[in-house]
């Protein structure tokens, strides 16, 4: 049965919200302001804030910020009435997930609530899928799809969230560097394009792109993609067919004089968004390693 933590310092709304909880099978705490929900928060470990915004001592914005900065995982709901609207907005954007007017408590209330702790109930069961994984590996193969790399990112994206293993930013960014290095292993790779090329006209490049795809030998070459995952380590491997090239003669994308060519870019943002990036000595294979940050199961 979950726990909510209401915070309010006028006695009616309190009663009217722990009515609604209780209603709906779950357990009411209170507190008058902030300051007594920290204290709250700290003996009685609630599994959810519902917070008026006015309150004395420290009021229900406050009160957001300080969840958020040592509570990430607490989810907080507010309760509004009218006057709180900037603040209520300011809340929102510090953290707060939802809110309720106070004069649709009785009927909104208990939707809300219970949508905030199903969110929770699903980051609990990934928490717990992470505890309980040990190692996995899968291997996919690539050719010339349309939609293939989308696909796979995503669903190589989906098995990271599903692991609470990085924020969305991070995610993000992994996606970037995953469809950089998928780019380069067909272009580059199987197809054998010179990025140079691009530079001097997109569209004879893109021209030669599709006819090599239906040409022998590129049009039967594979891109292999390893997805190796831990709960600490996530690591990539992209290996093409191609011919590979000498990573010495390639310029350090990370110079200033290479930031606005369209060549290296690639390599620049697998060397921006990942820890590790490690090429084999043909250079048709790049193996990238993201580390767990502390604090991401939040």
């Amino acid at each position: 049965m979950e726990k909510i933590l209401v915070v309010d310092d006028n006695d009616a709304d309190r009663d009217v919200a722990a009515a609604c909880l209780r209603d709906h099978g779950m357990t009411p705490l209170f507190a008058c302001n902030g300051l007594e929900a920290i204290s709250a928060i700290e003996k009685d470990h609630p599994d959810a804030i519902l917070t008026d915004l006015n309150m004395p001592h420290m009021d229900g914005l406050e009160l957001v910020r300080h969840v958020r900065g040592k509570y990430v995982g607490l989810p907080v709901v507010l309760m509004t009435s009218r006057g709180s609207e900037a603040t209520a907005i300011a809340a929102l954007r510090a953290g707060a997930l939802s809110y309720v007017p106070k004069n649709m408590l009785r009927n909104n209330l208990c939707d809300a609530m219970s949508m905030v702790m199903a969110a929770v109930e699903e980051h609990r069961f990934r928490e717990r899928t992470r505890s309980l994984l040990d190692r996995s590996e899968a291997t996919f193969f690539l050719g010339y799809e349309h939609d293939g790399p989308s696909a796979l990112i995503s669903h190589l994206q989906g098995n990271l969230r599903q692991m609470n293993f990085c924020d969305d930013t991070e995610l993000f960014q992994i996606g970037t560097a995953l469809a950089e290095a998928l780019s380069n292993a067909v272009d580059h790779g199987n197809l054998e394009l010179d990025s140079s090329l691009r530079e001097e006209s997109a569209a004879v490049y893109s021209r030669l792109r599709e006819e090599r795809i239906s040409m022998a030998p590129y049009r039967d070459r594979r891109v292999r993609v390893v997805e190796r995952l831990t709960p600490g380590v996530v690591q990539y491997v992209v290996a093409d067919q191609g011919k590979g090239f000498d990573m010495a003669s390639v310029p350090d994308p990370l110079q200033p004089e290479c930031l606005l060519k369209v060549s290296g870019r690639g390599l620049l943002l697998l060397r921006t968004f990942m820890d590790e990036v490690r090429f084999n000595e043909a250079g048709n294979e790049v193996t990238m390693t993201h580390r767990r940050r502390a604090g991401s199961d939040q």
